[in-house]
């Protein structure tokens, strides 16, 4: 019998947090959540372990503990917050996976923060040198974990990162989630990532996707 993964989920209250943690708690593993607010982790909480009585999932008001006790940590929180994260967690997360879901996006929605040549998931591997970063989750919007089948069609999520092993693992957790995973490669791919998403906020705000679009390849 597989041994059950424990996952940190930092930022689990927010749109993404959540989503997240509802999709993960039907998988194998036992989820950690955190997030500043412990009203909303309890409720949070609570509702998971209504909607699947069988979850194993509890609250925990600080990110360090829960990194420490994680095989593997979510950093689902915004780009500009995971400088912050990352210097809390750095002495825990030591040769763990973490997962990069952030979009350095601008104010206004049409460019991004980071510099050409890098990414927000390339900048957080730089604050956390002995953690194994894996970009996943930011190809997709909060709703599409509710309705990852869109028009009869699975939703592909992608994943990159340096490490192969740990790709694979993110990969597992991208399907319990419910969308089709494609490795696009290693960590700098993450800019690519990063700017379809973008291009897909740009193309909801324009069309009224009302954030449920996802990316597909079609292919013979």
């Amino acid at each position: 019998m597989q041994t059950k993964q424990t996952i940190a989920i930092i930022g689990a209250t927010g749109n993404m947090g959540s989503a997240i943690s509802k999709s993960l708690a039907k998988g194998n593993y036992r989820l950690l959540l955190c997030a500043n607010e412990q009203d909303r982790i309890q409720v949070l909480t609570q509702e998971i372990k209504r909607l699947n009585p069988s979850a194993d999932v509890e609250a925990l008001d600080c990110s360090v503990m829960a990194s420490w006790e994680a095989d593997i940590i979510i950093v689902a929180v915004p780009y500009d917050a995971e400088k912050e994260v990352a210097s809390k967690i750095k002495e825990v997360a030591n040769q763990k996976i973490v997962i990069s879901i952030a979009n350095p996006l601008n104010e206004t929605y049409d460019g991004l923060v980071t510099a050409p040549d890098t990414s927000a998931a390339e900048e957080l591997q730089k604050l956390l040198p002995n953690s194994k970063v894996v970009k996943a989750f930011n190809t997709t919007f909060a709703a599409d974990f509710a309705t990852p089948v869109i028009d009869g069609k699975h939703v592909d999520a992608f994943v990159a990162g340096n490490e192969d092993e740990a790709v694979q693992t993110v990969t597992e957790l991208v399907k319990t989630a419910g969308f089709n995973p494609v490795v696009a490669g290693k960590l700098p791919v993450s800019g690519t990532l990063e700017r379809m998403q973008l291009l897909l906020i740009q193309l909801g705000i324009k069309n009224n996707y009302k954030g449920l679009a996802g990316w597909k390849i079609l292919h013979h």
